[in-house]
């Protein structure tokens, strides 16, 4: 059973999900049945930069708010047979994908692909001379590197708190009492308290004597409060890959001589 669109483009572009709603990538372009006209395959964009595209049938597919979720593991669908998205499916091709996705019996034949994503076809069979369904041209193509980013996780940040122990010195004022002998001569305002206690006797006389000294208290404050952020530092990295591309040279018979261009 296909899933049911009105219109095949909704699905171009959509992000694809597994069934642990694993992100697996976006849809590339979709392949119809012959037969009912209903979507049948789609060809899903894997990979870091999107430069993977591999078919997964739609029976028991679903596709709702932009996202289409399909019963298949990444793994399964990036390890699917390679197929070129701008040619359409053979029976020998779907035959292959079905024995991969281990479906049974098939569907119809659904080599047709929508006009969504045919803009790039010519609608030229061949493209070199040498073959009988050809033009009078040869297409000459090369790779180009598609660079972009993606974000993954570079490491973790985490704030510990812990005790240490530090020596604090502070210097306080403290006073103490001391010994001050006090003389005042006999007056005649004093005289009675001198002969109060007889002409010659012997008695004591004592103060009490106070220091201060330092005590230390200790008190839990809060000084500061302290959380992790993250700041985007913009930099540059060199990506290095190896693309290829055809050059065309001229052969000709007889003289057995061939021109080549100079390289561009």
């Amino acid at each position: 059973m296909s899933i049911n669109v009105q219109d095949p483009s909704e699905i171009i572009g959509a992000t694809v999900y597994g069934p642990d709603n694993d992100k697996i990538g976006t849809v590339d372009t979709v392949f119809l049945d012959n037969q009912t006209g209903q979507v049948a395959w789609a060809a899903v964009k894997t990979g870091m930069f999107g430069m993977n595209v591999s078919l997964v049938p739609l029976n028991d597919a679903t596709f709702s708010e932009g996202d289409l979720h399909v019963p298949y593991s990444k793994d399964q669908i990036k390890d699917a047979p390679n197929h070129d998205a701008d040619q359409p499916l053979s029976e020998s091709d779907e035959d292959e994908l079905y024995r991969h996705y281990q479906i049974d019996g098939g569907q119809q034949y659904a080599g047709g692909q929508t006009d969504v994503d045919m803009d790039a076809q010519t609608g030229v069979e061949g493209q070199d001379t040498s073959g009988p369904n050809t033009d009078n041209a040869m297409t000459r193509s090369e790779e180009r590197l598609n660079v972009g980013t993606e974000q993954v996780e570079a490491g973790r940040a985490r704030l510990r708190k812990y005790i240490v122990t530090e020596n604090v010195t502070q210097t306080v004022p403290v006073s103490h009492d001391e010994i001050v002998v006090e003389r005042e001569p006999i007056t005649d305002a004093n005289r009675g308290d001198a002969m109060s206690g007889g002409e010659l006797t012997e008695e004591e006389h004592e103060v009490v004597l106070t220091a201060e000294q330092a005590v230390v208290q200790k008190e839990t404050v809060p000084v500061e409060r302290v959380r992790l952020g993250t700041e985007t530092v913009t930099g540059e990295q060199e990506v290095n890959a190896e693309v290829r591309k055809e050059e065309i040279e001229t052969v000709t018979d007889g003289d057995d001589r061939t021109q080549r261009p100079a390289q561009q």
